[in-house]
């Protein structure tokens, strides 16, 4: 009971820090990009990585972690499918012309249905009609409240739908090595980070350039702009290390509505601290979201709760079997 009550304290540790560090970078580039006229997010992602690992490096130096080899296929595959995840997501929100903002939340409200068909085919996992109800909501909900325009073409559409699938393999591959490999979400970060930033140092350069027209080494750092990459990159630590947290102590469908509670948190947050518009329509959609997380939350819960009590009527009814045959033994 001690150990239950441990676990839901880390998992909803996990979630909280996973929720802060997630608005806190939102916030911070925002400022450097919007405000501050820096551009390169492909490039600033590839940053992040690199020093994620740095910090991990010294940590795992520091004795804070051990290291855990892991087969050097899975996981140079799963760094590169992660890193080229990133890829096509900004390049999805370059080639459709709607904003930014709204292209993330179109991305974002295409994984969720995604994830869930992935599992169901793949995993063999079995979802309630309750839980696909409250993620509709959910889904409803976030549509309304973040995407005003809709104007895709074939590239961005195409660009779109390998970001959706890219993401979704690269979340499915982290709880599932996570979970049968017996590694945790510190030590599969440190493996894996490497190669995520090198494909990103590699291309963020040619696809910033493409997307902006600009040249990342010919951009005029100043030190205001300088202080917030800084910034952006150590929040960058906890928002890596507690993805990987989140996805594998719950699962990639749980990561995703607690990434629409971040969605709704920065609609909120930007209209309080950053004036951005906000409209009755705005408001709808966040109460109808989080009317939908809500549900998710308590369906999660009690499935959750059903299933831990069939499985101890199991072991119960287990034991009760082997019993006499222990006894038969004895005498």
């Amino acid at each position: 009971m001690v150990e239950s009550s441990g676990f839901q304290l880390g998992v909803v540790g996990s979630l909280a820090l996973s929720v802060a560090s997630s608005v806190s970078i939102v916030i911070c580039n925002k400022v450097l990009m919007s405000t501050l006229g820096f551009p390169f997010a492909t490039t600033l992602t590839s940053w992040h990585l690199l020093v994620t690992f740095c910090t991990l490096h010294v940590a795992q130096r520091l004795r804070f972690f051990e290291s855990k080899s892991i087969d050097t296929k899975t996981v140079v595959l799963f760094g590169l499918l992660n890193g080229t995840s990133v890829g096509f997501l900004n390049l999805s929100l370059g080639f459709n012309s709607i904003g930014f903002y709204q292209a993330s939340s179109m991305t974002k409200l295409a994984i969720i249905p995604f994830t869930v068909l992935l599992e169901t085919l793949f995993l063999k996992k079995t979802f309630s009609h309750s839980i696909k109800l409250a993620l509709l909501l959910l889904l409803l909900g976030v549509g309304i409240a973040s995407v005003t325009d809709l104007n895709l073409n074939l590239l961005g559409s195409i660009v779109s739908v390998l970001a959706i699938a890219t993401t979704c393999i690269s979340q499915i591959m982290t709880n599932t090595i996570q979970k049968r490999l017996k590694v945790s979400s510190t030590q599969l970060l440190y493996q894996s980070s490497p190669y995520q930033a090198s494909i990103l140092v590699a291309t963020g350069p040619f696809v910033d350039r493409m997307l902006t027209g600009q040249n990342v080494f010919a951009y005029d750092y100043k030190p205001l702009v300088l202080a917030f990459i800084v910034l952006s990159c150590l929040i960058a630590v906890s928002v890596n290390f507690s993805t990987f947290l989140v996805i594998g102590v719950t699962s990639p469908v749980t990561y995703q509505v607690l990434g629409h509670l971040k969605t709704c948190l920065i609609l909120s947050i930007g209209y309080i601290m950053l004036h951005d518009p906000f409209t009755s329509r705005n408001i709808a959609g966040i109460l109808v979201a989080i009317f939908g997380m809500a549900l998710y939350s308590y369906f999660s819960v009690q499935e959750s709760k059903k299933k831990s009590a069939n499985d101890t009527l199991l072991i119960s009814q287990m034991a009760k079997e082997t019993a006499p045959l222990f006894a038969d033994q004895k005498s």
